[in-house]
C-alpha cells in the first residue's frame, strides 16, 4: 500500500514518524514494515512476527493500523489518505542461493559440528522453514535445539534472517525452545551488537581453518 500516514512506535522508547507518503508492506510471515523512499532496503520501522494487525479508526476519524507484538509493544499507522493498495501473491520462495566459499562453510561446519562447542550434533542442513531453510539445525550438549545461519560477511540482514528463523521454529513445541547461532568470516559491530542483545550467539569461521590447512581458530562473542 502506498499512503500518506503517521506512525507511532510505543515500547521500549517511543518514535514518532510525521505525516509523509510512505510504501506499508504486510507480508505472509505477519511482518509490517514502513518504507520511504531512500535508505535502500531498510524500513523507517517496522515489526517483526509474530505480530497482530487491527484495523480501527482514530479520534479523528482517519483510518488506523494498531500493529501489537508478543511483548506488547505497538506500531499505531494512522492513515490519512491511500493512493494505491493491491495484494500479490508470491508464493513460496526457494531461498538465496549462496556463493561457492557461503555455501562451501556450511558443508564444512556440518561435517565440523564439534567447532559450535563441546557435545554439538547435527540434525540436518538446510532444515526447511514457512520461510526459507535454515543452514544447519543442531542439538549442543544438554540436547536442545540450535539454528546455525552461516554468511561469509555478517551483517544486521543476517541476523533478522535468523531472528525470523528462531520465530518459526520456537512454535514448534517438539523443537522448542530454539537457540542461535549466527556465524560468520566477519561481523559487523552492529551485527554483534543486534545479535546480542535477541540471545544470538556470535562465532567467527576461519575458513582455511576449517579446510584444514591452518591451525584451527575460532572467536566466540
Amino acid at each position: 500500500m502506498i499512503a500518506r500516514c503517521r506512525v507511532d512506535y510505543v515500547g521500549r522508547l517511543t518514535a514518532h514518524l510525521p505525516t509523509a507518503r510512505r510504501l506499508l508492506l504486510v507480508k505472509a510471515d505477519g511482518s509490517v514494515s514502513i518504507h520511504a523512499d531512500d535508505r535502500a532496503y531498510k524500513p523507517l520501522n517496522w515489526m517483526s512476527p509474530p505480530c497482530w494487525l487491527v484495523e480501527g479508526t482514530a479520534d479523528d476519524a482517519e483510518a488506523l493500523w494498531v500493529v501489537t507484538n508478543k511483548a506488547g509493544e505497538e506500531l499505531r499507522i494512522t492513515i490519512e489518505e491511500i493512493e494505491h493498495d493491491s495484494s500479490h501473491e508470491l508464493g513460496v520462495d526457494p531461498g538465496l542461493v549462496k556463493d561457492g566459499v557461503e555455501a562451501h562453510l556450511q558443508e564444512l561446519l556440518a561435517e565440523h559440528v564439534e567447532t559450535l562447542g563441546t557435545g554439538y550434533t547435527l540434525v540436518r542442513r538446510e532444515y526447511m522453514t514457512a520461510i526459507g531453510p535454515v543452514d544447519l539445525l543442531c542439538r549442543n550438549a544438554d540436547g536442545a535445539s540450535v539454528a546455525v545461519e552461516i554468511k561469509r560477511r555478517g551483517d544486521i540482514d543476517g541476523v533478522e534472517q535468523l531472528t525470523r528463523y528462531l520465530e518459526l521454529l520456537n512454535r514448534d513445541p517438539l523443537l522448542a525452545p530454539v537457540s542461535g547461532v549466527f556465524a560468520a568470516q566477519q561481523i559487523k559491530p552492529q551485527a554483534k551488537t543486534l545479535a546480542t542483545d535477541r540471545g544470538i550467539r556470535c562465532l567467527v569461521l576461519d575458513y582455511e581453518a576449517l579446510r584444514g590447512t591452518e591451525s584451527t581458530e575460532f572467536r566466540l562473542f
